[in-house]
This record gives C-alpha cells, structure tokens and sequence, in this order.
C-alpha cells in the first residue's frame, strides 16, 4: 500500500508504475535498486 500511495504523492499512475517495476524487477540490477523508486522511476520508453 505504501508503493501505491508514494507513486501517488509522486504524481505518477499507481497502476503503470507497479506495472512497469514488477516487469523489470527480475532483469534489474541489486545495486541500482533505488531507480525504482517513486521520485526516481522513468517510464520504459516503447516504440509502437
């Protein structure tokens, strides 16, 4: 719950951003963890 309300306090869409973090958890890097945060997570840009 506290993810949700961060995203947002954050001014970001609670949905797309777990989405998104939940798609790339298992690829991501340990020790660039934080990037996922709320105030530091950046869309996955996609072509099409």
């Amino acid at each position: 719950m506290s993810l949700i309300r961060s995203a947002q306090l954050n001014g970001l869409d609670p949905h797309a951003y777990l989405k998104d973090i939940l798609t790339r958890l298992p690829t991501h890097r340990a020790s660039d963890i934080e990037a996922l945060l709320p105030y530091r997570w950046q869309p996955t840009v996609t072509i099409g």
